[in-house]
């Protein structure tokens, strides 16, 4: 998920979310129902709203997508691969190194 809504706290984002889920009924679709919650909690943008209320659908698997908890684990393991490769390229200039020398 980008950057996520990393200018607003947690609780914010959970709350919104919520309201989203409660509103639902009164709107014709969830946009209209999106833009009231973000007036009323005063986020910037209906669209940062709708990326929090699309990525809880994924995370609860009532919508397709990568989860909150893939996508960290594969922020990790693609920083765990960088750091491998650049050990290895030490490793392999090291090796041609020594390999010159008398």
């Amino acid at each position: 998920m980008g950057r996520g809504g990393s200018n607003y706290p947690p609780e914010l984002r959970e709350r919104a979310v919520r309201m989203v889920a409660e509103v639902r009924p009164d709107y014709p679709s969830d946009w209209p129902a999106i833009c009231a919650v973000a007036s009323r909690l005063g986020i910037g943008s209906a669209e940062t709203v709708r990326k929090w209320v699309r990525q809880a659908e994924v995370d609860a698997g009532t919508r397709p997508g990568v989860t909150s908890e893939e996508s960290a684990e594969l922020r990790k393991l693609r920083a765990e691969v960088r750091e491998l490769r650049r050990a290895n390229e030490i490793l392999k200039a090291a090796s041609a190194f020594f390999a010159l020398m008398p």
